[in-house]
């Protein structure tokens, strides 16, 4: 409803796909998942559907801001830059938010307004950059066999080494828009806890923060998480959002994130 195209990325169960947010809920995603014989798999849309998508949008407006989730993570990024250059009559330009999930659609949600607001490009594109500068997204999971068969913690090799019996805060580096570990606690509600002394380290205590939480079917850790965060910050909340599938499947169920960023550091969208 907020004038945005969406391109879904596919997830795979015992051989059957499913488009993510479209034909599968996330409920019924971690269901089929814990029945699974094998891993779920996961795609990005082909070069194909993008270079689709943007030869349809063109025909409507030749200027396309196209909004990928972490490069770092994902394949998706690079599809749309190759196929980007393939449409001839649009100027299509392209953001790797070097995030995901909530954090990417914070900076969806901003252009949709501003391009509302009737701000220009270059100052959309500034002010996005703003966002993606401000916002931190941290999570933690109870178990780790999916994130390592997904092969996206390949780097972590300490926390590999170390896996039995700890739980790891992740953080999603704004840098490289990859995953490191931040913090390693015993116990899962520990890992939890500890989400808000991790943000702590770069938002100082007691400031006004806009948070937001996302969890993989775990309404009781995201309740955890939301008592963590209030005792160290000012929190101004979003709606709690449940995690895609497609990212869902590289975590398994039971995964507590929260987006964070200092309200005094985030721009005006009008």
């Amino acid at each position: 409803a907020i004038g945005v195209t969406m391109l879904p990325l596919k997830v795979e169960v015992d051989g059957v796909s499913y488009q993510s947010g479209v034909d599968i809920t996330p409920e019924k995603f971690y269901n089929l998942m814990d029945a699974a014989e094998g891993m779920p798999k996961t795609s990005t849309p082909s070069i194909g559907e993008f270079d689709e998508v943007y030869k349809r949008l063109a025909a409507e407006d030749s200027e396309i801001l196209s909004i990928h989730l972490s490069s770092g993570l994902s394949a998706t990024y690079s599809a749309a830059v190759t196929a980007a250059k393939m449409v001839e009559n649009a100027e299509v330009t392209l953001i790797d938010t070097k995030t995901l999930s909530a954090g990417t659609a914070w900076q969806v949600k901003a252009a949709a307004e501003m391009v509302k607001a009737g701000l220009t490009k270059q100052v959309i594109l500034a002010r996005l950059q703003q966002i993606q500068d401000a916002t931190y997204t941290h999570f933690t999971l109870p178990d780790l066999k999916y994130l390592i068969a997904g092969g996206r913690i390949s780097h972590l090799k300490g926390l590999l080494a170390s896996l039995l019996g700890i739980k790891p805060v992740i953080e999603v580096d704004k840098t490289d828009g990859k995953y490191y570990d931040r913090g390693k606690k015993r116990s899962f509600s520990a890992a939890i806890q500890d989400i808000p002394q991790q943000i702590a380290k770069k938002i100082p205590a007691g400031s006004a923060v806009r948070a937001q939480l996302c969890s993989a079917e775990n309404p009781s850790g995201a309740q955890l998480a939301k008592e963590a965060m209030e005792k160290v910050f000012k929190c101004e909340w979003l709606p709690t959002v449940s995690l895609g599938t497609a990212l869902g499947a590289h975590t398994g169920r039971g995964l507590v994130g929260v987006i964070c960023a200092k309200v005094s550091d985030l721009p005006s969208l009008s």
